[in-house]
């Protein structure tokens, strides 16, 4: 039994202090370094309206209406967007599910701006790998601009130097591509005295 006990005693021992030192030690260590270096990002990403959030700049959201800028498909279900069921649908090219999906989806930004003969963007039909994506490409927002204009009643001038103005660059100017922000995009089309 005394054998046992010399063994037993280091285990608990270790097991007890590598609990605090990673239970406790190292989540109250990276939250006090990230919280005044990153404090925007540690805290979500939040946007505020009126004080209150809407949403983040890190999660994409689901907009229909037509008088606003559509975000990437989300892969999450059942509801769009949920961060709890991140994930993408890994659907290959050749699986009769993500072709039907690709086709409603092209065929319902059709309806909504049937004489639009620009092709369209991939990213406005495919998920992201997260299926949470909340930026679309520059392309793609401007595949959107005559729809938006017309159901804003506004001039598609206006509108294209929103998607300037919210385009943001690769990160560093060299990773990624260039990415709007749907969620920036569309606050700042409702501040710009739309609907």
């Amino acid at each position: 039994m005394a054998p046992m006990l010399t063994l037993i005693r280091p285990a608990i021992s270790l097991f007890v202090v590598l609990s605090i030192i990673t239970g406790i030690v190292y989540p109250l260590l990276t939250t006090a370094i990230a919280t005044p270096l990153f404090g925007n990002q540690a805290k979500g990403s939040l946007v505020l309206k009126d004080g209150k959030p809407v949403g983040s700049l890190l999660i994409g959201q689901n907009f229909t209406d037509p008088g606003h800028f559509w975000g990437r498909p989300s892969a999450t279900s059942p509801q769009p967007y949920n961060g709890l069921a991140s994930g993408g649908s890994n659907q290959g090219p050749l699986n009769p599910a993500l072709v039907d999906a690709v086709k409603g989806r092209i065929d319902a930004l059709k309806a909504a701006d049937p004489d639009n003969a620009l092709p369209i963007p991939v990213d406005l039909v495919t998920a992201s790998a997260s299926g949470l994506d909340p930026h679309i490409s520059p392309q793609a927002a401007r595949y959107q601009v005559a729809r938006i204009a017309r159901s804003r009643n506004m001039a598609t001038e206006t509108v294209n130097a929103l998607i300037d103005a919210h385009t943001e660059d690769r990160q560093w100017r060299l990773f990624g591509e260039p990415r709007v922000n749907v969620l920036a995009l569309n606050l700042a089309l409702d501040g710009n005295g739309g609907q």
